[in-house]
């Protein structure tokens, strides 16, 4: 691609960044930036404050969620603003770009906000309640350790193993959360555990 470009244009685009260079350096991009932080907290005003982790990936990122509406006063919370926590040891207030789009992902129009079904020889799927997808879940694990549990091995030895059955744990959780699933995935027997981020 030729772009030709004449002297007068290009002493004219010089100067013009010339000039814009000169006010930065007078001071007029503090201003700037002192107009932008006054701004900033009537974006935030009356907003209530979440901290939270990054879903994305096994980073596990600080997050501030900021919602607007009253939940004591039956209000509907609508989330606002997300940004990185400036707090918070791992990411320092940084995100990476799908960490900086958050927002997008909580206001998707195709995110999925309850479990669903797709029953034996249909070929759709239906909305199921959160109380019912969990006592499906948990009949049906009991189902299969009550079907493949091994209590010994071949030679009398006490394993209490059930392999039938994989876990997938998340991986951008606190140690706490990773403590206690771990201790139920093992007390549960079984033995193929994971998480996402080797995934």
């Amino acid at each position: 691609m030729n772009v030709e470009v004449s002297r007068r244009s290009f002493l004219k685009a010089a100067g013009a960044g010339a000039a814009g260079t000169a006010l930065g350096a007078l001071g007029f991009g503090e201003a700037e930036a002192a107009i932008q932080a006054h701004v900033r907290a009537f974006k935030l005003a009356r907003t209530t404050e979440t901290r939270n982790t990054c879903p994305y990936c096994s980073v596990a990122c600080g997050v501030i969620i900021y919602s607007k509406g009253d939940l004591r006063k039956g209000e509907k919370a609508e989330i606002t603003h997300i940004e990185g926590d400036a707090d918070h040891p791992t990411n320092r207030g940084t995100l990476c770009p799908k960490g900086a789009a958050l927002k997008d992902f909580v206001h998707s129009r195709t995110r999925l906000l309850h479990p669903r079904v797709r029953k034996p020889g249909s070929d759709r799927f239906e909305q199921v309640s959160w109380d019912n997808a969990l006592d499906r879940i948990a009949r049906l694990m009991k189902d299969d350790r009550d079907r493949n549990f091994v209590v010994k091995n071949k030679d009398g030895a006490t394993v209490n193993r059930w392999t039938t059955v994989g876990f997938l744990g998340a991986s951008a959780t606190t140690n706490e959360t990773a403590y206690l699933t771990y201790k139920v995935v093992r007390g549960a027997g079984i033995l193929p555990f994971d998480n996402q981020a080797r995934v």
